[in-house]
């Protein structure tokens, strides 16, 4: 994505984008005390691991999660191959529009609106599916590809930390091969330094006698809430001393990123506070929702990043 001539990063000013408050000041100290030899908050550049949520942290999630959007489009261009979805929920309301009633449900509907569009495929199929999707599809708000819709505050963090010799990884909920073919353009962050949920994957060989993968209708790994610290563990090897999030669904990756008062670690946990220029959320929002890690972040020494007043834009073309 070519970079705007706006707002400019500089060592003077590593975070353009955010407001000069103390939530940016926390984060400037953290870094040049992690990298400063002889500091006793040092950390030696092998430890320096990063972990960022996905939805709602480095991009937008509402009005639903986006991965939700192309599921649910998916199952409508593929109906006619399966007359029996006009019976069936969730599929039978997705198709009248009515998403309140296929999302009636719970998560039960949910897994089945994501195995459909996401099972019995190979990944390479997954792949061309997801990126033509991202290329045609485009937010109702915003009128713009799903995946500009990221925010130019974290873009600069991933720089700055990168540039400070951080490794960033991604540790989301979302699926791991659907963000894995954004993830390196978009933010810079390749794909083997993804983690997310994950169906099996089965080896098999096709029909022309070529070895494929095929992504199977069977949990794997659910990479959200107490998943993620464990999908740190089994994918990175090592405790990160950075995270970020935006929901209860990262509390335990954050507690887990600070988990002793004299342990260096950092936390922050964005707060979708601006209405006008983005989506204002928290604590009854059937996305992202936002109640325990906020009422805690306090106690437990986590930067509550306020939106509408710590960043001075929020996506890039706000330029």
């Amino acid at each position: 994505m070519e970079k705007k001539q706006g707002i400019r990063s500089d060592k003077l000013n590593p975070l353009p984008s955010w407001n000069n408050n103390d939530v940016k000041s926390a984060i400037i100290n953290f870094v040049e005390n992690a990298t400063e030899e002889g500091n006793s908050n040092f950390i030696p550049e092998s430890d320096r691991i990063a972990c960022f949520d996905n939805d709602g942290t480095l991009w937008a999630e509402q009005p639903m999660y986006f991965q939700l959007i192309y599921a649910i489009d998916f199952i409508k261009k593929e109906a006619h191959k399966h007359p029996e979805w006009s019976k069936q929920e969730p599929f039978k309301s997705i198709l009248q529009n009515d998403l309140e009633q296929a999302l009636k449900g719970g998560n039960r509907a949910l897994m089945e609106i994501i195995m459909a569009s996401h099972a019995g495929i190979s990944t390479a199929e997954f792949d061309k599916s997801v990126k033509n999707w991202l290329e045609s599809r485009k937010h109702p708000k915003y009128n713009k590809p799903y995946n500009q819709l990221i925010y130019q505050p974290m873009i600069e963090l991933l720089d700055y930390l990168r540039s400070h010799q951080f490794k960033c990884f991604i540790v989301s909920g979302g699926g791991v091969d659907f963000i894995r073919n954004f993830s390196e353009e978009t933010y810079n962050i390749p794909k083997h330094q993804v983690i997310g949920s994950s169906l099996k994957v089965v080896y098999e060989i096709d029909s022309l006698g070529m070895p494929v993968l095929i992504k199977k209708a069977e949990i794997n790994h659910i990479d959200d809430g107490l998943g993620k610290p464990v999908g740190v563990h089994q994918y990175i090897g090592k405790k990160p001393v950075f995270s970020a999030g935006n929901s209860d669904g990262d509390y335990e990756l954050l507690a887990y990123t600070k988990s002793s008062k004299n342990e260096n670690g950092f936390a922050i946990i964005i707060h979708h506070t601006d209405a006008e220029r983005e989506f204002a959320y928290d604590r009854e929002s059937h996305i992202g929702k936002l109640k325990r890690a906020m009422d805690d972040a306090p106690e437990k020494g986590w930067y509550l990043v306020d939106m509408a007043k710590d960043w001075n834009i929020i996506f890039e073309f706000n330029f």
